[in-house]
């Protein structure tokens, strides 16, 4: 199980070129299933990701 600062680097990393595909989303999701269901920072990264999803479908 990785730490919540692993998690997020590797997110930061995932995001950092702003091209964003399908295997960025699904990845995105495996990093957050690695954060407890009550941690702040999934919440944070949860919301991100939507937004993220939703600017690549316009």
């Amino acid at each position: 199980m990785l730490t919540e600062q692993e998690i997020g680097r590797s997110w930061s990393k995932l995001f950092k070129g702003g091209q964003y595909g399908e295997e960025h989303f699904a990845k995105a999701e495996l990093l957050l299933d690695e954060l407890r269901p009550e941690s702040p920072l999934r919440h944070r990264l949860s919301v991100e990701l939507e937004e993220l999803r939703k600017l690549c479908e316009q």
